[in-house]
């Protein structure tokens, strides 16, 4: 069985985007016209596989979609990436989930999500013997898929790979994570909202630790157009490149995790990871929706490099008085 370089767990589902929404939209049937709409592959998941294999990594993607014309378009679009989609199953009964992005017009977006099939979600499922061995494991939209955030640790734990989570939003604002996930990961890569959260800090510099001291080797805290910052045992990583004006900033986190990962298994040291996820997920947004612009390995490593000057100086730096 053909080992991939990373397999992707977690949800999959078509993005509707509309730009121009108005910040309460009007009810009584009223038709209310928007600027710009599109229709682009969805879930972090999907979109992280999506710009894997667009960076050159073989990648799998284990996922749910049901038996309809939604599914159908994910897998299409999958499949054209050259995400293998063997480990992606249908649903006999539930819909694929599906997202609406509404942009309004100060720069804001409200995401309405039916999630359709992804609670049901099982990687037990699968003889995990049959799931796609890979050199990564990284698990995404943790809070939508309820059968997966409990089965995650022994998932992580009997891997013989390195494993990674973005959480991403909670819709129920609880922020409750099963114990022993976060000692079972290599990588954290939440946003700055979401690490502050998921560790009830008021810091970025607070959250790295309390991730640390939860176990994980390595957090990294995505932080828009600030970069991102990561810890590895008393020292503290930045990396923040020119930032683009953005067209679409859907999917950028996600593509920010493509961009790193793809530097780690490639064998890059932790700043230029940084740099090749922040150069990713600036270049994504420079198109509608969050694949159409993902780089190239090769655009990605250029802008980078382009943008060196005006990388945090701070550079890494070791944190006083932690062990």
């Amino acid at each position: 069985m053909t080992t991939f370089d990373l397999l992707v767990v977690g949800d999959a589902n078509p993005d509707v985007l509309l730009a121009g929404a108005p910040p309460v939209p009007p009810y009584g049937q009223a038709e209310t016209l928007v600027s710009s709409g599109a229709l682009a592959l969805g879930g972090s998941a999907a979109i992280v596989a999506h710009g894997a294999a667009r960076l050159g990594l073989s990648t799998a993607l284990a996922a749910v979609v049901g038996r309809d014309g939604a599914g159908d378009f994910v897998l299409d679009v999958l499949t054209s990436a050259g995400v293998d989609i063997a480990a992606v199953t249908r649903h006999p009964d539930l819909p694929t989930a599906l997202t609406i992005c509404l942009d309004g017009p100060d720069g804001d977006r409200a995401i309405l999500t039916a999630p359709g099939c992804l609670a049901a979600f099982d990687p037990a499922a699968f003889d995990p013997r049959q799931l796609p061995p890979a050199r990564h494991i990284h698990a995404a939209s943790y809070f939508l898929q309820p059968i997966l955030a409990a089965r995650l640790p022994d998932l992580f734990r009997t891997a013989d790979a390195t494993c990674s989570l973005d959480t991403n939003h909670d819709p129920s604002g609880h922020w409750h994570l099963t114990p022993g996930l976060l000692e079972a990961c290599d990588y954290v890569l939440p946003n700055e909202a979401e690490a502050l959260a998921l560790t009830g800090t008021a810091t970025v510099d607070a959250a790295l630790a309390g991730f640390v001291k939860a176990g994980v080797v390595t957090p990294v805290v995505k932080r828009g157009r600030d970069g991102a910052t990561a810890r590895t045992g008393t020292e503290l990583h930045n990396a923040r490149l020119t930032p683009l004006v953005p067209v679409d900033t859907v999917g950028a986190g996600d593509s920010f995790d493509a961009g790193f990962l793809a530097a780690v298994l490639n064998g890059d040291d932790l700043d230029q990871a940084l740099a090749i996820g922040c150069a990713c997920g600036a270049l994504s947004t420079r198109e509608v929706g969050g694949t159409a612009a993902q780089p190239s390995w090769e655009q990605a490593v250029a802008y980078a490099a382009g943008s060196a000057g005006s990388a945090d100086p701070a550079g890494s730096a070791i944190v006083p008085g932690v062990p």
